[in-house]
């Protein structure tokens, strides 16, 4: 057995190397209304031993064989709670049913996004959300309107969850060293986290007018066949940047009561 899990690139592996960083993500975790935490990509455990003294039943979900391996022989207080799995692909249910778990992990950068949205899916079961990620990707999921990254992901995220980005990290602090820096962000779920517009329509809205950014809403919404009396509406004048995600909302009600 290895002392150490050889990082992979096409993974996204950088092993986090400092302790103090590991202990301040475990601690962004506010540990309230739930009772299971799952960290997604473990890599040697740097997060999971402070985990592990929390008072909440830590599980992992892993997909790389070298890192099991590593964490059975090294982590026995997690016997029976290392998953050998692709999170993107695995259902979340068959470990926690219906109860409510927080997810947190040192993200691998190439999938961290869709992380994010697939907790947005399971959002009704995910009070809490905390982890590191590429720190321009932190931002712009943090960010508000009226920001150049300000965006798809900013938008959906904030819909359900309050998005706070908590604080950087070096590149010098992992093994491999990444290119760029990182940041640290916790979400948490909003007490009314039900849209008052239907669902389907308020993912497409948002996604439609974001695929081409630099137009107005009138433009950009072409396809939903608008009315000309909607397209008169002052809010098709703005690009979506400008939007809010309750003016997304607003603008989605227009959009589902409008008869072309």
């Amino acid at each position: 057995m290895n002392d150490k899990v050889r990082a992979k690139k096409h993974l996204g592996q950088h092993f986090l190397t400092d302790e103090n960083i590991a202990k301040k993500i475990a601690d962004t975790l506010k540990l309230s209304g739930y009772k299971h935490v799952l960290e997604i990509g473990p890599g040697m455990g740097v997060l999971t031993k402070y985990l592990l003294e929390k008072p909440v039943e830590t599980h992992v979900i892993e997909i790389d064989p070298e890192s099991v391996e590593y964490l059975n022989a090294h982590f026995l207080a997690l016997s029976g709670r290392i998953h050998s799995k692709d999170f993107l692909k695995y259902d979340v249910r068959q470990l926690f049913g219906d109860q409510p778990f927080a997810i947190t992990g040192n993200f691998p950068y190439n999938i961290s996004s869709q992380i994010v949205f697939k907790t947005i899916e399971m959002r009704d079961q995910v009070p809490e959300f905390t982890g590191m990620f590429q720190k321009e990707v932190a931002e712009r999921i943090c960010e508000g309107p009226g920001n150049k990254t300000y965006g798809i992901l900013s938008v959906l995220t904030q819909a359900f969850y309050k998005a706070e980005y908590l604080f950087t990290v070096s590149e010098k602090v992992f093994d491999p060293p990444p290119k760029v820096k990182s940041g640290v962000l916790r979400l948490t779920r909003k007490e009314d986290h039900q849209l008052r517009c239907n669902e389907k329509m308020f993912f497409r809205v948002v996604k439609t007018a974001f695929q081409q950014r630099r137009k107005t809403l009138r433009n950009s919404l072409k396809t939903f066949n608008l009315s000309d009396s909607l397209k008169e509406d002052a809010i098709f004048g703005q690009r979506p940047e400008q939007l809010s995600v309750e003016a997304f909302v607003s603008l989605t009600q227009k959009i589902e009561n409008d008869t072309v």
